[in-house]
């Protein structure tokens, strides 16, 4: 019988990264370096998450899927090779990223690449704090490209700023970046395809300039999508408060805010992922019960008849179903 499953993180050097994560999650990160992502459920070639708790430590996500699935998935469909569907990280931005967009569906074949839909959940923010997301409206393909030519194709994006407890939905297709002074929880499709428009005239961490990909970002890039918001949805209910922010065919995401004792139940026979926001938690289920304090990730198969989180102190967590 399978249980809540914890995994190491995989971290991720980058140049615009840094050592937040071990600040405010003590997260073990490598010695030195800017480490700018933590894979916290992964299921990418050469990048499996290992299990870190009960009878199947020392397993990794990639075995539990090829022996598993159908336990873990229940009506959830996998990702392409059979693999787990989502990838769940935590940035830590000290430098802007590359602006960038992810292949839509409709274009990812054709581009030999895969599809990439996401969402932020803001964590942390230094004061002034922005996302570069969506086109500033009335931007225009030619202008667009006119100013990748001449460097200044930042002022087409639609800048947003934003604190902690925001949330943004990004669609495959919306052109985006994540500015300077940020810790962003993600959720995304089990993708890695990133095509880059300006990487601010940067140097990588190997002292060349990174690859751009101007032809591929043009072909998938949405330039009727204008300024979009914020998700501006409002919190619910007393003892567990429930913010829905994401609802789509690939994930939903609520955020759950529970004051001390709180229990919140979990759904029954669905594949899903609760990542601690702030605070401790208990998740329990049957004979089995796992604790997870700020900055972890546990992934809950969908051959779980009951299981619950129960908050150890006021708490706040990502609730991740996949449909």
């Amino acid at each position: 019988m399978l249980y809540p499953f914890t995994f190491a993180p995989i971290f991720k050097a980058r140049i615009w990264g840094g050592r937040e994560l071990e600040r405010l999650y003590a997260k073990p990160l490598p010695a030195n370096g800017p480490i700018g992502e933590a894979w916290e459920i992964s299921d990418r070639p050469g990048d499996a998450s290992v299990i870190a708790n009960g009878p199947l430590a020392g397993k990794d996500l990639h075995w539990l899927m090829e022996n598993h699935a159908e336990e873990i998935l229940g009506g959830a469909k996998p990702a392409a090779a059979g693999r787990f569907p989502l990838l769940c990280k935590i940035l830590d931005a000290r430098d802007k990223l590359s602006l960038q967009v992810h292949p839509p569906a409709s274009k990812a074949a054709e581009l030999k690449g895969e599809p990439k839909t996401e969402m932020w959940f803001i964590a942390d923010a230094a004061p002034g704090a922005s996302l570069y997301v969506g086109l500033k409206r009335g931007v225009t393909r030619a202008e667009f490209e006119q100013k990748i030519s001449d460097g200044s194709v930042a002022d087409c994006f639609h800048r947003i700023p934003v604190k902690a407890g925001d949330t943004m939905f990004l669609p495959s297709g919306r052109v985006h970046a994540i500015g300077d002074g940020l810790v962003i929880f993600e959720i995304q499709q089990n993708s890695d395809t990133t095509y880059r428009v300006f990487d601010w005239n940067r140097l990588g961490l190997d002292g060349k300039p990174r690859e751009m990909h101007v032809a591929q970002s043009l072909a998938s890039i949405d330039f009727n999508d204008f300024e979009p918001k914020l998700v501006e949805t409002k919190f619910a209910g007393d003892a567990v408060k429930v913010r829905s922010l994401v609802n789509d065919p690939l994930f939903n995401v609520e955020t759950w805010k529970l004051n001390s004792g709180a229990i919140g139940e979990l759904k029954p026979n669905r594949l899903q992922i609760i990542a601690v926001t702030s605070g401790k938690i208990e998740i329990k289920s049957g004979s089995t019960s796992v604790n997870l304090s700020a900055g972890q990730f546990s992934l809950i198969p969908a051959s779980l008849e009951r299981a619950e989180v129960l908050a150890k102190s006021e708490a706040a967590l990502l609730h991740v179903e996949v449909p």
